[in-house]
């Protein structure tokens, strides 16, 4: 049975109130039992994030029991039709303001429970480094739609605004062409996964870091300098860039080492690995190894391959390899050479300009 029929049976000032303290009652049935119920199915869960949807869904349920009254006595044949209040009047005093309100508070609860959920999870790990980007996005397309179904409760014709927009959004899109760029450009760079925060990256340009910061204009990488360096995502994304961390954080080394000819290249391999092994900043596995890489113009050319925990540590390590090595060659007297110019000088004669002597030319006697 339709509710505002069964009230024209009461004098239109009793129907009035009845439906008055039943939104009344609607709403306070909801704070208090459909509210806790929800958030006592909520605590019962281990996933915090349903606890943020029913404690911002709160508000406007209860609101929108408390105004469900509202469009009983706006409807046609309703309580107010007994009262003789013509429906423009209904619309600008009750239905409209009410449905502005429904919208107004659905947008925020809608708004709160991702910017809320974005805040839970971006320190969760490095997956969820871009998660402010979308909650940016998220709050710009709510704010857009609430004003685009107030205008509409409201029957204000958009088209002129559209048009506005339309002018002011190329013109603000020239402007801000390089922010827009590195805007979408670091959603880009999330959706590719191609770092995160902690990771070493090396750009082409020659930049490396370790990435202290992913923004939405931006990524701060940190040098082995301790400084900052700022690179727009635009820039990033269109520029090469190595990943050191990823898929793994060990890196792998390469120690270049050369040896003279002659030498018994068997003791040499291994006394090499064996300073390799020796090296607290070298990782057992995968073990350390030698390679022969070419015959040099004056050595054997060999290179030392081993791994590091992180690529941060690559120098050090390299450091203190180079350092062994020679300490241990020298003890073995194995020569390490490095390379030597002879010049020779020899005596051409009178210069034939000095003195009108000159070389015997070819054919003289």
């Amino acid at each position: 049975m339709n509710p505002a029929t069964a009230l024209d049976s009461l004098p239109p000032v009793v129907a009035l109130v009845v439906v008055v303290l039943a939104s009344l009652a609607a709403a306070v049935a909801v704070e208090r039992v459909l509210v806790r119920l929800l958030r006592r199915l909520s605590r019962s869960t281990e996933n915090g994030l349903d606890d943020i949807v029913f404690e911002e869904i709160r508000l406007p349920l209860v609101v929108s029991a408390a105004l469900a009254g509202v469009f009983l006595l706006t409807a046609d044949g309703g309580v107010l039709d007994a009262l003789a209040v013509d429906a423009a009047t209904r619309d600008a005093l009750l239905s409209r303001p009410a449905l502005t309100l429904l919208v107004l508070v659905w947008a925020w609860a809608l708004n709160a429970i991702v910017n809320r959920a974005v805040d839970r999870v971006k320190d969760a790990g490095p997956r969820f480094d871009f998660a402010p980007v979308f909650s940016n996005v998220w709050t710009l397309v709510v704010i857009v739609a609430a004003a685009g179904a107030v205008l509409s409760v409201w029957q204000i014709d958009v088209t002129p605004l559209l048009a506005g927009a339309g002018i002011l959004g190329i013109t603000i899109g020239f402007a801000a062409k390089d922010t827009v760029a590195n805007f979408f450009g670091g959603i880009a760079l999330y959706f590719d996964d191609t770092y995160k925060i902690g990771d070493f990256v090396v750009l082409d340009s020659g930049e490396k870091g370790t990435v202290v910061k992913v923004g939405v204009r931006s990524t701060t990488l940190q040098t082995r300098d301790e400084v900052l360096v700022t690179v727009p995502n635009a820039v990033l994304n269109a520029a090469k860039i190595v990943n050191e961390s990823a898929p793994g954080r060990r890196k792998r080394i390469r120690v270049p080492v050369g040896v003279a000819y002659g030498t018994d290249i068997d003791a040499f391999e291994a006394a090499v690995v064996a300073v390799a092994e020796a090296e607290s900043l070298v990782l057992d596995s995968p073990k350390p190894r030698m390679r022969f890489r070419s015959f040099g113009a004056s050595a054997l050319e060999y290179e030392l391959l081993c791994w590091v925990r992180s690529p941060v540590r690559g120098s050090k390590a390299t450091h203190e390899l180079n350092r062994g090595i020679y300490h241990r060659l020298t003890e073995m007297g194995v020569e390490i050479p490095f390379r030597q110019v002879d010049v020779t000088l020899v005596d051409g004669g009178p210069d034939p300009g000095v003195g009108g002597v000159g070389h015997p030319s070819v054919g003289d006697d």
